[in-house]
């Protein structure tokens, strides 16, 4: 019972939240058109030389030269509730709704325009705020029957029964085409938001990659350099050029990531192209410039590697060569590049050494940032201890276009 009562508010509640604004707006629309209603709907003290302009024309019946009406409660009572719930229109919309037609329908002759301009109000909110806009407009067709056959002659101008059709459907038509458009804003923003978060992942793993393996390479050679400034000045300058290399490196990719973001950005040199294969040399001339032993075997396709494929192995491979000098500093690194049919195969291993300082202040950025990048190339990234002591990471990715 308690789970068919929950589902009959979560119908009769609207789809989402209005603003305070809006609670606002509804609250002061409806005490208007209440006044507005009951001012129309009290009795004229003079009907032959009076004319209210908000009142229908009624049906023709006898009219006496003076008539005065007492005041009817119940009537007055009825032609409020025409417009008093349009206050709430937004939080329960098809509930708002109901009321204003069936007190519309209670008021019989006494229907003026103003209780068909609420009616009108209470259908469009009916239809644009409705949890399920199905059965709004099912209760929108129905009502405009039981209107129709109520007010018969009550709109001038319009033939038997007709007006309420024209009055209320296309309050409901407009309703439909008003929600269907937010509907279409609401899922391009949320588009947008995730192309953005795609697009702020995407950078930060290129600056992590950037920055880390770089600023990892110039501290060491830096340290190497202070360590042997006074006892040997010829290597602290061998150092301090590797660092001075380094960081140029660092620098030209950090231009090209930052060209990304800078829509303005037209100069040449970002237009210079990610790293790729033929990038790998450098960089490991770098990090055995930094005092790591690495040896390596690269056996590349003989056919074009898409740039995309050329990043993803560099981008491996700097990341292994990284976590080596940060975690394992001293040991000897193997790299190992081979390629068997539409495959590409990259392993860098090392031996263990003692972890740099600072050596735990990784996020795990890194690895994740390449898994995400090989799955675009339907590959794979483990990476974990050896059985003989060590750390080796391995990749598999297809360089075929």
């Amino acid at each position: 019972m308690s789970l068919i009562r929950r589902r009959w508010r979560d119908l009769l509640r609207a789809e989402h939240r209005p603003s305070h604004r809006a609670l606002v707006f509804d609250v002061l629309l409806a005490v208007a058109l209440t006044v507005l209603a009951v001012v129309a709907a009290a009795p004229a003290v003079d009907v032959v030389h009076s004319v209210d302009p908000l009142r229908l024309p009624p049906p023709p019946r006898p009219v006496l030269p003076t008539q005065t009406d007492a005041v009817d409660p119940g009537l007055l009572f009825a032609v409020a509730l025409t417009a008093l719930p349009l206050a709430v229109r937004r939080l329960y919309p098809l509930t708002a709704f109901w009321i204003v037609l069936l007190a519309a329908l209670a008021t019989d002759d006494e229907a003026t325009w103003v209780t068909v301009a609420t009616c009108a109000i209470a259908a469009y909110g009916a239809v644009a705020y409705s949890r399920n806009r199905l059965v709004a407009l099912g209760g929108l067709v129905l009502a405009t029957v039981l209107a129709g056959m109520a007010f018969r002659d009550a709109v001038a101008g319009l033939p038997s029964w007709l007006g309420p059709f024209v009055v209320l459907l296309s309050a409901g038509v407009m309703a439909s085409f008003v929600r269907l458009w937010r509907q279409q804003l609401a899922e391009r923003d949320e588009k947008l938001r995730r192309a953005v978060q795609v697009e702020r992942s995407r950078i930060a793993g290129e600056l992590h990659d950037v920055v880390t393996h770089n600023v990892n390479v110039m501290v060491i050679q830096a340290g190497a350099a202070r360590k042997v400034m006074d006892t040997a000045p010829e290597r602290a300058r061998e150092a301090m050029l590797a660092v001075e290399t380094s960081g140029r490196a660092a620098m030209a990719e950090l231009r090209h990531v930052m060209g990304l973001l800078a829509a303005s950005g037209s100069g040449s040199d970002l237009l210079e192209p990610q790293p790729g294969l033929d990038q790998l040399g450098s960089l490991i001339e770098r990090v055995r410039a930094a005092g790591v032993p690495v040896s390596a075997e690269i056996g590349t396709p003989e056919g074009p590697v898409p740039p995309g494929v050329g990043l993803a192995v560099y981008r491996v491979v700097q990341e292994a060569l990284t976590n080596t000098i940060k975690h394992a500093g001293g040991a000897a690194v193997s790299v190992a590049i081979s390629h068997t049919g539409d495959w590409l195969d990259i392993e860098v291993a090392d031996r263990g050494g003692a972890p740099a300082a600072r050596a735990g202040d990784g996020q795990g950025r890194g690895l994740i940032g390449l898994r995400e990048r090989l799955a675009l190339y339907d590959g794979t990234l483990d990476a974990g201890p050896r059985s003989g002591g060590g750390f080796v990471t391995r990749a598999r990715l297809r360089w075929t276009a």
